[in-house]
């Protein structure tokens, strides 16, 4: 059974998103936007800006900045199958179904690694067969939650294997790779979701420490390469979340989000039943899942069979989920009050990824205790089948969307009537939307002349102004830092807050024949994120030239030695 478990993994995963190949889109809530915000997206790629950061489209195509703001992880994987020939919609499907599968073989990867392969399976189907899970596939769209659930058990398997080879001094060269893997694992999970990677750092720390004082031999060398790992991670990503936190100041976000989570606790009762429908925020399951409560209730049963790290772990584990359920409840509200930053979660419910990761490992935890006991043992080929089928088919009514879309490519690629979000990435000198067309990409707002587009694209718009007089000219975009427009090649200063023209981009040219450009640039603050991510991108890959030639020099060694 052992040998074909993988597989099965892989079968069995395939189920779920057997939907995904009918044609048109899943209706989510936000799946329409997601394909408009890879269509701006791929647009911005395919113009030369390898860090996308405007969406020409957006806003009634006034454009705005929220690919800033926006993980791009999701859609430099979308715009890769784009780049192949698959339209935004199918790219979209892509990724949804591309990170369910590869989220089940990680956590498999981490489970089997360390507590076997049929524990590695009933983790693996507790992970992916939640109906949270369903919940961001199928009812909310949520494409980033759903790619980020890639990488947390990418990170612990990491760690893991850190730990485990550090204790041996010859293996330096094989923790490099690990420490490697490790840090693009922790950048994969910022790019793929900011929220949920917030979330899951206090995870991450709980399992280095169960690691640092019952795994490892050589602590020091594993907290050294543990933070080499987080480090590298967080500056691999800097070039998204630097900007993203300190120019999110510049937006409506604070304004627009005040409070909101503060609405949107979940009852007790709905974490044990709720029933499955495609409702709004307020309406659709938070349910955990029966078999996970069940797994929960097996921990407190074999608890005591457990080695005392494994014990110090797992219960760890369990009061974690208990105050995850009970943070997203109105009872933790004095909590979230005292801490405001943990409202820029949006959503308390979001918490519910956590709920669907802990029972998993304490899955694999029980599966591990049961096959140690000699009395057990015996049945466990009968045990994991009723599992993982119980796993399975309880949640085959949540493996389908309400309904599909039906729309062309154009409406996703051409000017798109929404900003996609609920205007929190709109500049705080704007309104949330504008909620029209502009007439004119560019207009004449006061003096006679003429103007003659010459060049147009996300980032660059060049003119030749024709002035009988001195123009006052509106381009209709809005303004955010990095705006800078020329006239004759000279800066010329930005107007953008006047009462009629709300943080639209106005500008004098003087009479006569002039030539005008408008150019988004990065700030400062960008420049030096990207610069910080391509050196810590340099160094990751002189480590791996190290890592590489070290090993490789080992085993020539070793295979010298066996001819000798």
């Amino acid at each position: 059974m052992k040998k074909f478990i993988p597989w099965m993994v892989i079968i069995l995963l395939m189920l779920p998103i057997l939907s995904l190949i009918r044609p048109g889109l899943p209706d989510g809530h936000d799946t329409q936007d997601h394909v408009a915000r890879i269509a701006n997206f791929y647009q911005s790629l395919s113009e030369g800006n390898l860090v996308p950061r405007w969406a020409g489209n957006l806003n009634w195509g006034y454009g705005h900045p929220i690919l800033m703001f926006l993980y791009p992880l999701p859609s430099y994987a979308a715009s890769l199958f784009h780049y192949i020939g698959f339209s935004f919609v199918d790219s979209t499907k892509l990724v949804f179904g591309v990170s369910y599968i590869v989220s089940g073989l990680t956590m498999y990867l981490w489970m089997s690694s360390a507590f076997g392969k049929r524990a590695g399976f009933i983790s693996a189907l507790l992970y992916t067969f939640a109906p949270y899970r369903f919940v961001d596939l199928y009812v909310r769209g949520a494409i980033g939650e759903h790619v980020a659930f890639v990488f947390p058990p990418l990170i612990f398997f990491f760690l893991y294997k850190i730990a485990v080879v550090n204790n041996s001094v010859k293996q330096h060269a094989s923790c490099v790779k690990y420490i490697m893997g490790g840090s693009l694992s922790i950048a994969g999970l910022i790019l793929s979701h900011n929220a949920v990677a917030i979330i899951f750092l206090p995870i991450v720390g709980i399992y280095g420490l169960y690691l640092l004082f019952f795994e490892t031999k050589r602590k020091s060398t594993f907290i050294v390469y543990c933070l080499l790992s987080i480090i590298l991670g967080f500056s691999l990503s800097a070039f998204f979340w630097i900007p993203a936190y300190f120019e999110g100041k510049y937006t409506l976000r604070d304004i627009v989000t005040a409070d909101e989570i503060l609405n949107r606790f979940v009852p007790w009762s709905w974490f044990f039943y709720s029933p499955w429908n495609h409702g709004e925020g307020y309406q659709f399951s938070k349910e955990i899942g029966f078999m996970h409560w069940a797994i929960i209730g097996s921990f407190i049963f074999i608890i005591r069979l457990l080695r005392r790290g494994e014990k110090i772990f797992g219960l760890i584990m369990f009061i974690l989920f208990l105050f995850t359920l009970f943070l997203m409840t109105n009872m933790s509200t004095p909590i979230w009050d005292f801490f405001p930053l943990m409202q820029k979660f949006q959503f308390p419910w979001r918490l519910l990824s956590i709920a669907v990761f802990i029972p998993s490992v304490l899955g694999a935890i029980v599966i591990y205790t049961l096959e140690k006991n000699k009395k057990i043992h015996p049945y466990m080929t009968p045990i994991i089948l009723l599992l993982s089928l119980n796993i399975v088919l309880l949640t085959i009514p949540m493996w389908k969307p309400k309904s599909f879309i039906m729309e062309r490519e154009e409406y996703y690629s051409g000017i798109f009537d929404s900003t996609t979000d609920t205007g929190e990435s709109s500049p705080i000198w704007s309104t949330r939307s504008m909620e029209h067309r502009p007439t004119e990409l560019v207009s004449i707002i006061k003096g006679k002349g003429a103007i003659m587009p010459s060049r147009r694209n996300t980032t660059l718009r060049e003119y030749t102004v024709n002035a009988q007089e001195s123009l006052r000219i509106a381009e209709n975009t809005l303004y955010f830092p990095g705006w800078k427009v020329f006239v004759d090649g000279k800066e010329t200063q930005i107007e953008f807050q006047d009462p009629a023209y709300r943080g639209i981009m106005t500008f004098f040219v003087p009479a006569g024949k002039h030539s005008v450009s408008i150019d988004f640039r990065n700030t400062k603050l960008r420049t030096f994120a990207n610069i910080f991510s391509v050196i810590s991108l340099s160094m990751l890959f002189g480590w791996f030239v190290y890592a590489f030639r070290t090993i490789y020099a080992r085993k020539h060694r070793e295979f010298k030695n066996s001819i000798k």
